[in-house]
């Protein structure tokens, strides 16, 4: 089994942090340089960086902002936002990533999943879910351009396809649970990670030390991605990965 991965999240708009719950009332957290070199320095085992407004505004995802963040750490880096073709994710891939998280062009054209893939490997792939309960359903929706349009897609049939496609993880958000910091949604993250046998990255709704073990082990979750308990400075990393270490988690 896979060492579990901490990875903060870098949302970012008009080139500043931000953070909001559920989606909407974004604040701003600062310098998306700065931050990403001092997780670097913290001990992340990963970062993800995600243009939040490029599908909205049908725009790439801001490249220097990109370059000049790569220069600054040597972990994995992942970027996505408004990138909706292989060309984008080559431009984005030589400005300094290391994978490409893809949502709403994923939706919209799910061959651009095998095509990446083939381009450049599917460890490279990462498609982001934006998901939300569904009460009608029974069960969990797609939503895209950044959480505002329902798809009509049930998350765990869409969580398949995507690795039949090639994606190499999949980056799971509950919008339900995002920004609340009462903890992850354990019961998506647990059914979606049980649906695929891929990598899944819990997102949305960290508060504590205690929910990412609970994302680890109740969830099945590979990683734990989390914006602003570590933005505000709630949670420090070198404590949190002390902590789950400490309970038998295997951390990086």
């Amino acid at each position: 089994m896979l060492a579990k991965r901490i990875i903060p999240c870098l949302d970012v708009k008009d080139g500043r942090v931000v953070k909001g719950v559920n989606f909407v009332n974004l604040r701003d957290a600062g310098d998306p340089v700065e931050l990403a070199a001092l997780y670097d320095r913290e001990g992340a085992d990963e970062l993800v960086f995600l243009d939040i407004s490029a599908s909205v505004e049908g725009r790439a995802t801001m490249e220097e902002v990109v370059r000049r963040t790569a220069g600054e750490i040597a972990i994995p880096f992942t970027v996505g936002g408004g990138i909706s073709s292989v060309d984008d994710m080559k431009r984005i891939l030589r400005a300094g990533a290391d994978k490409i998280g893809i949502n709403t062009a994923a939706v919209r054209q799910p061959e651009l999943i095998s095509a990446g893939a083939r381009r450049f490997g599917s460890q490279c792939i990462v498609v982001a879910v934006d998901a939300k309960y569904n009460e009608a359903w029974g069960e969990w929706e797609v939503y895209t351009h950044g959480g505002r349009t329902p798809s009509g897609i049930k998350a765990l049939d869409w969580v398949k396809r995507a690795e039949s496609l090639g994606a190499g993880e999949i980056l799971l958000t509950s919008m339900d649970a995002d920004g609340t910091k009462d903890g992850f949604d354990l019961a998506l993250t647990a059914a979606v990670s049980s649906a695929v046998s891929i990598p899944v990255i819990a997102s949305g709704g960290a508060g504590k030390e205690e929910h990412f073990y609970d994302a680890f082990t109740s969830g099945k979750a590979d990683a734990g991605l989390a914006a602003t308990i570590f933005h505000y400075k709630e949670i420090s990393l070198p404590d949190l990965k002390q902590h789950l270490r400490q309970k038998g988690v295997d951390i990086r």
